[in-house]
């Protein structure tokens, strides 16, 4: 499991499940260099800390799920088991209706999921600024 791609799957995850005053995905105009500083700090700390206190159950993640993707008419793309956690961790601690629980792991999804909830929910904006905060 890698931290760095962790990181890379939820603030992902954030973008493409979180909208504008729009309602547009925040991926569709915005990036990660969108994300207000402290806002970003934010969330490497809360991936940080889950990817230390949950180890040993993503390393089982990792060896359950291994890799994902998805391979489309004009694109290709392929994920990480670690891109996926990430992701996961985005989507289980926001209460969204995908996460660790259904991704046919088991005991360790379930073990994900009560350790993802205990972060809570979390919610972007993007400021007067233009940059995007929770």
């Amino acid at each position: 499991m890698n931290l760095d791609q962790f990181i890379n799957g939820y603030i992902t995850a954030a973008l493409w499940s979180s909208t504008g005053d729009d309602g547009e995905p925040l991926d569709a105009t915005h990036n990660e260099s969108d994300i207000a500083p402290e806002t970003l700090a934010t969330m490497k700390s809360d991936c940080g800390k889950f990817f230390r206190q949950s180890n040993f159950d993503l390393c089982e993640y990792e060896e359950k799920r291994g890799r994902g993707g998805y391979d489309g008419a004009s694109r290709h793309y392929e994920y990480t088991a670690s891109d996926c956690a990430g992701h996961d961790f985005w989507l289980t601690r926001c209460g969204h209706g995908a996460g660790f629980w259904d991704r046919g792991v088991g005991e360790t999804g379930e073990r994900l999921t009560e350790a993802a909830e205990k972060f809570g929910n979390v919610d972007l904006y993007v400021g007067d600024d233009g940059k995007i905060y929770q």
